[in-house]
């Protein structure tokens, strides 16, 4: 393979999810577009990688000093929202049912990748949820995904926020619109049961 061809492909091959082909096949499409289409594909990532950065407050991504959600004078400040990533405060912003705040994590507790607490922004959320109890009430929801290190980390959060005084909750998992009781597994049918809420 040509020297350039390889490195651009490899850079490919970095980013989450994408495999030796996929990376291949995307070398060979930014090869194949012209020089304006390149071009405006490079000014894309730099423009993003200049002006992109973390929220001073909730650590979601922003253009300012602080992202979108936090300038929001409408959101409710005595409901924090805890996420392992900004795609997480993306998907939740897509049901637009929410109307409180975030606090992104940065990531999940994960002794095998060598992530422990002090990795995660867990301080700073221990300090907004006191600035907010001093206030008034807080309910913190704890939205980390239902994998191994996501519950891990919403038990250590959960053992952490109820002495100081704050609601704690966990988002509810279970059957998705549209599917199968039969094809559940044992586990989501079973957070399904216990999430249930009346009608």
């Amino acid at each position: 393979m040509l020297l350039s061809l390889e490195i651009l492909t490899e850079q490919m091959r970095r980013l989450p999810g994408v495999g030796n082909k996929t990376a291949l096949k995307y070398a060979l499409s930014i090869l194949e577009m012209d020089e304006m289409q390149a071009q405006a594909f490079v000014s894309a990532v730099e423009s993003a990688r200049r002006n992109i950065r973390r929220c001073d407050r909730c650590f979601n991504l922003s253009e300012g000093i602080c992202c979108s959600v936090c300038e929001d004078a409408s959101r409710s400040d005595a409901q924090i929202c805890v996420v392992e990533d900004a795609r997480a405060v993306m998907a939740m912003e897509r049901v637009s049912g929410y109307k409180g705040r975030y606090h992104v994590l940065e990531g999940v507790i994960s002794p095998m990748d060598g992530v422990g607490p002090d990795d995660l922004r867990i301080c700073e959320l221990l300090e907004r949820v006191n600035a907010q109890l001093a206030a008034g009430e807080c309910e913190v929801i704890v939205a980390t995904n239902s994998t191994v290190e996501g519950e891990t980390t919403a038990m250590y959060l959960t053992k952490l926020l109820k002495p100081l005084g704050a609601k704690v909750t966990r988002l509810a998992y279970g059957i998705p619109v549209g599917a199968d009781l039969e094809y559940a597994d044992e586990v989501t049918l079973g957070r399904a049961i216990e999430g249930r809420r009346e009608i």
